[in-house]
């Protein structure tokens, strides 16, 4: 059944769940929060407190004495599963705090869209990204991009950190979503990038009107070139199926979700830095050319992002009353999942404290509806598919040039070994790999 929640267990939740991941950055990342984080292990703390209150409280979702707003704090994956596949009815997506973060620079994006409206939005998203291919037809035109990209800045460094990836990346998602003219670009990812940070704030800072729209003018500008062999030609030949659709509206989401998925290709290189047997599959795989035959790097695509999810606080709210185990929620109950509990508590999760790609390969994984590296259900992201490609991609080309060995952050790089205990929290902003061309070491990929 479901329980309320005492004063202090709230407070417990607030204070050693929500507001750490709030503090971190939910929308843009801040690099000395997550520092931070990573120095205390939050995430370790949060996870804690998710299992004392499972323990005590039972399965059920517990609903926080919150002044103002009722919230149900989810903690059985059977739980997590319903209210995802029962998206957008009566679990909307949209909800109100998601609203008041997004529409900072997002205002027609899907995800916070009314219920009314999103229906073609999202058919819309699903289309251009082709969220039914693990391949996307621009396959090979990522394979050019990010091999020209990931060679380029590795003639330029023996030292690989956030600063140069991020550089790289960045120049990689432009070309693929807006066209090779927007390569060095960087303002227009920086726009983005600053109304991001306010959206961190959602309700507590009011909307900045005139720089949203001056970013969504230099967006269409650049969008309306329709440069062949980017997303933006692909939006240009495919017509949406009404005027409120807003096709270039969808396209910061795209941009906001791969900042996060350049944090996990970095995160993903350095697990297998620290994994020699994950490594030398993985190798062995990249020397493949074709992009549809790395079923093993997307692998380690998906289980970095389990380690680490990218989205820790999964949002729905509640269209009508819900009843749960015989207790009855109101409309407009939150409902929270905390991705890094599911993820990794070991009361959950077998393997939850290990990298073990290859989970997501003999079904383990798939068996788990607990395990959400990109949510599920009718919400589940449309550009699942693409990032996996482009991260993969870019995996690949690392692995092909050389070795890597990690120097920071200290909290990953002194893992348990033996147990192959790995944190729960890293801060991607401090890995430091050096890298070791193939030329150097007098071998081949």
């Amino acid at each position: 059944m479901t329980r309320r929640a005492g004063v202090r267990d709230t407070v417990r939740v607030v204070g050693g769940v929500i507001t750490p991941t709030i503090a971190g950055g939910v929308i843009r990342r801040r690099p000395h929060m997550l520092a931070w984080l990573d120095r205390l292990q939050l995430d370790h703390t949060a996870v804690r407190v998710c299992e004392d209150l499972r323990a005590r409280y039972g399965p059920g979702p517990v609903w926080l004495r919150v002044p103002g707003r009722s919230i149900a704090l989810l903690l059985d994956p059977d739980d997590v599963d319903r209210v995802l596949t029962s998206t957008p009815s009566p679990f909307s997506p949209a909800a109100r705090e998601k609203r008041a973060a997004l529409n900072h620079f997002e205002p027609h994006g899907a995800l916070v869209t009314p219920a009314s409206e999103r229906a073609p939005r999202r058919r819309y998203n699903e289309r251009v990204l082709e969220s039914d291919r693990p391949v996307h037809c621009l396959a090979g035109r990522v394979r050019g991009i990010v091999g020209e990209e990931t060679r380029l800045l590795l003639t330029t460094t023996t030292e690989l950190d956030w600063r140069h990836h991020a550089r790289t990346w960045w120049r990689i998602v432009r070309r693929l979503v807006l066209g090779d003219h927007t390569r060095d670009d960087a303002g227009i990812t920086d726009e983005l990038a600053a109304l991001r940070m306010r959206a961190n704030w959602a309700f507590l800072l009011p909307k900045a009107g005139r720089r949203r729209d001056a970013f969504r003018r230099r967006l269409d500008e650049h969008l309306s070139r329709a440069e062949p062999g980017s997303l933006a030609a692909v939006i240009a030949e495919r017509e949406p199926e009404d005027d409120t659709v807003d096709p270039f509206g969808q396209v910061p989401q795209w941009l906001f979700a791969f900042d996060a998925a350049g944090m996990v290709v970095l995160r993903a290189l350095a697990l297998l830095a620290i994994h020699p047997k994950q490594a030398k599959v993985a190798r062995e795989e990249a020397a493949v050319d074709d992009p549809g035959a790395w079923p093993y790097l997307r692998a380690c695509v998906l289980d970095t992002v389990r380690l680490w999810p990218t989205t820790p606080l999964v949002l729905r709210e509640s269209t009508a009353a819900t009843s749960w185990r015989g207790t009855r929620l109101p409309p407009a109950t939150l409902f929270l999942a905390f991705a890094p509990y599911f993820h990794r508590a070991a009361e959950l999760v077998p393997f939850a404290d290990t990298f073990t790609p290859e989970a997501w390969l003999d079904g383990r994984a798939q068996d788990l509806p607990g395990l959400i590296p990109f949510s599920a259900g009718p919400a589940r992201c449309p550009g699942e598919n693409v990032v996996l490609l482009v991260a993969s991609a870019m995996l690949a080309e690392f692995l092909r040039a050389g070795e890597y060995r990690l120097l920071a952050p200290r909290t990953l790089r002194s893992h348990d070994h033996a147990r192959d205990r790995l944190p729960t929290t890293v801060n991607s902003f401090g890995i430091r790999l050096a890298y070791t061309p193939y030329e150097t070491r007098g071998s081949s990929a």
